[in-house]
This record gives structure tokens, sequence and C-alpha cells, in this order.
């Protein structure tokens, strides 16, 4: 056996994470388009869709969540995220206010009903997502040792 398939959990929670953590992040792409027309949104969807990394990194070790969110790419995420919502605040200035909705609205209850709504879910979940993965990661990352008494 190699050194990638002793790292991790046993081979039947390996199995579960590979059926499950697609739908799982498909779920929470679902929760964050769908906000503004049932509960959830972008804080809710990009928790979800942590949720998945986090499945990743505790059935197959660090490396392989790693390989698919690194640190930089999350730090990136998270940014992005922060900026983006920056930006659709900002660009409701063209009409006078501060988060004017400049897209304009279509039918209720619809996908895309909600002018500005589904892109400030979107940032959201980038920076709420980043961030719950960063923090996770920190604490895997902490190295405790419990033995010393200072």
């Amino acid at each position: 056996m190699s050194k990638e398939h002793d790292k991790g959990m046993s081979l039947i929670v390996k199995t579960i994470t590979r059926l499950t953590v697609g739908l799982i992040l498909l779920y929470g792409i679902y929760i964050v388009l769908h906000g503004h027309v049932s509960p959830g949104g972008g804080f809710a969807g990009g928790v979800i869709i942590t949720l998945s990394f986090i499945h990743l990194m505790l059935a197959f070790g660090k490396g392989v969540a790693f390989k698919r969110m690194s640190k930089n790419m999350m730090s990136l995420f998270e940014s992005f995220g922060a900026l983006f919502f920056l930006g659709i605040a900002v660009l409701g200035f063209s009409g006078g206010y501060f988060f004017l909705n400049v897209i304009s609205k279509g039918e209720p209850f619809r996908l895309f009903s909600a002018g500005i709504i589904p892109l400030c879910n979107i940032a959201i979940c980038m920076k709420v997502g980043a961030g719950i993965f960063a923090i996770f990661v920190a604490l895997v990352l902490l190295d405790l040792d419990t033995d010393k008494k200072e």
C-alpha cells in the first residue's frame, strides 16, 4: 500500500466521502443561488460549501483538501468576496444611494427576480466560506502540546 492510502480514515469513510462531497457542494450552491426565493442565502450556502471541504479534510487528511483549496486560494476567495460585496454597495452610488438596486427586478418568485440580492449572496458565500475554512485550517494546524505545563 502506498502512503497516500495510509493517510486519513478508513476505506468506508473515504468511499462515503467520495460519494457525498459532490452532493454537499451542489446543495450549497443551490442554497446560495436560491437564497432570495427560499430560506438560505450566502451565509448558509457558504457554510455548506465549506463543509464539503472540511469533509474531505477529515476523511482524506489535510493534504488532499489543500490540493482542492490551497491557503492562497482561500485568501483570494475571502478577499474577492469582500471586494465584490463592497463593489455592489458602491455601485449603488451611481443612483444616489448606498446599496441601491441597479439591476432591474423580474417576476416575483423566479430565479432572476431579486436584482442585486443574488450577487450579494454569492459575495457573502465566498467571504463566509473562505473564512470558516480558514478558521478550521488554523485549528487543524494549531499544535498544542498538552503535556507541557508552564
